[in-house]
């Protein structure tokens, strides 16, 4: 049993006394991997600064939705020659966000479209962030006509992808036939503590039918913590108790290995006091 944080952002400046203790703590709690996306420029070449001090990181770059309208185009310019670095993964964080609604919907439309052309160039995955107004789904089925817009389930994305999921959707929010068409499109959902919210309950569906090569876990730090997550800020160690929660409906040995290895988050608070 692997654990891995698929969405961390510990180039957050709320990281910035102690990065080196919460990378410590990830690697004492039994995470193998880590996964830092950007969310605009300067996030980004933070992330490949992160993993120019801890190679075992990886990282991706892009430009969120909330950050559409702010990013001129020497910064799009700039995230493309990113893009290239050996040490990037993935691109994004981009994707569609109507609930906050930060940036206007053009922009944001325009900033998905240019993220998803760019993961075709280069055959590294784009990372999405979808949310919608409570109750509503506007930003879902805007995602999945841009994905079918632009090829994603067709045959040409499959052969640049092979094997490997062309998208993911992070820190899943929506209903379950929402889940099936990002599935059906060959995409893979990442489960956060976000699953834990009220509204969110659909999320508790979703996880028994996503094929377990295209299920991920992340934390979305600093943000989302889950239950008996740290109080003052999400770290990657805490991944282990959503990995419990989709383990209870998934597979029980997922669970078992948690509570064999103490993968707890408690186990760091004693260091988190000090910091």
């Amino acid at each position: 049993m692997r654990l891995v944080d698929s969405h961390c952002h510990l180039q957050s400046d709320r990281f910035d006394n102690d990065v080196e203790a919460v990378v410590e703590a990830a690697v004492a709690a039994g995470i193998e991997r880590l996964l830092v996306p950007g969310w605009d420029l300067a996030s980004s070449h933070g992330a490949l600064a992160l993993v120019e001090r801890f190679p075992w990181l990886d990282a991706a770059v892009g430009i969120h939705p909330h950050d559409a309208a702010r990013a001129g185009a020497g910064d799009w310019l700039e995230v493309e020659r990113l893009a290239r670095d050996s040490r990037v993964v993935a691109i994004g964080e981009t994707g569609l966000d109507y609930d906050r609604a930060f940036s206007p919907i053009a922009d944001q439309l325009a900033n998905l479209r240019r993220h998803l052309r760019l993961a075709l160039e280069t055959g590294k995955p784009a990372i999405l962030h979808v949310r919608s107004p409570a109750g509503r789904r506007d930003a879902q089925d805007a995602l999945l006509a841009e994905l079918e817009a632009v090829g994603f389930g067709a045959a040409a994305v499959g052969a640049t992808f092979a094997d490997r999921p062309p998208a993911v959707i992070h820190s899943f929010s929506g209903p379950v036939d929402y889940a099936r068409a990002v599935l059906d499109l060959g995409l893979a959902i990442s489960i956060s503590g976000l699953a834990f919210r009220s509204g969110e309950e659909s999320t508790a569906d979703v996880v028994a039918i996503v094929p377990s090569d295209r299920l991920l876990i992340e934390t979305d730090s600093p943000f989302l913590t889950p239950p008996g997550g740290p109080k003052r800020r999400n770290e990657p160690a805490a991944v282990a108790i959503t990995t419990a929660w989709v383990g209870e409906r998934r597979e029980p040995a997922v669970t078992s290995f948690v509570e064999a290895h103490d993968v707890t988050f408690p186990r760091l608070t004693a260091r988190a006091s000090r910091t």
